[in-house]
């Protein structure tokens, strides 16, 4: 496994009114992040949030292109972004104890923090198609060129783990300094990973390796 400091290129926040970050998502152009009772937007070059969606945003969040997917205790919700309508609603395979959410071949990916796994489910009905194991608990998950990433963070380390997506094994790991954790992962599909802080009520963006 290759090992590496990670590369912290900017921080966002603390924002009013937020106590805690949990998921993040990159819609293209803005960065939408989940704030316990509401989905705020986030211009990541201004870094001033530019609106908030009122809906209940506990962990995860993704974005497909058109739609985006928020958990909220133990389901999933579609929602409008342009509207702020949940569309649809699916059960979340962790029951609750879900955390990351990504969007990657028409699925979505849901992790399990505590289970340490991460499902393919079918995001019309909730259906598991498929598991992956990890060795760490999984606080984000993300796709970025066919590379699956997931954060961690347990007592006072954290980190972005590239792992194999049909083994689970590590194969790259992005250490956070000592008592930065990581609550939520995204990628912006080019050089760089938005990650929740948690209690620290910021997000931050990271730099991809190549």
């Amino acid at each position: 496994m290759k090992r590496s400091s990670a590369e912290i290129i900017r921080e966002y926040g603390p924002f009013p009114g937020v106590d805690r970050v949990a998921g993040v998502t990159y819609d293209g152009q803005q960065v939408w992040f989940a704030a316990g009772d509401k989905l705020a937007a986030l211009d990541p070059r201004s870094g001033k949030t530019l609106r908030a969606i009122d809906v209940a945003a506990h962990a995860g969040t993704a974005f497909d292109g058109r739609h985006l997917f928020q958990i909220a205790e133990d389901r999933i919700q579609k929602i409008d972004p342009k509207s702020g309508r949940i569309l649809a609603t699916i059960p979340s395979p962790g029951g609750g104890g879900d955390s990351g959410l990504a969007w990657a071949e028409g699925t979505l990916w849901v992790g399990v923090y505590r289970e340490r796994k991460i499902h393919q489910i079918d995001p019309e009905t909730g259906a598991i198609l498929r598991t992956i194991e990890t060795k760490r608990f999984v606080t984000g998950v993300t796709w970025v060129d066919g590379e699956l990433w997931h954060g961690t963070w347990e007592g006072d380390e954290s980190d972005l783990r590239r792992i194999d997506p049909k083994t689970g094994a590590v194969m790259e790991s992005l250490e956070m300094p000592p008592g930065t954790g990581v609550s939520g992962l995204e990628s912006d599909g080019g050089d760089r990973f938005y990650c929740g802080g948690g209690n620290s009520g910021k997000v931050r963006a990271i730099r991809r390796p190549r």
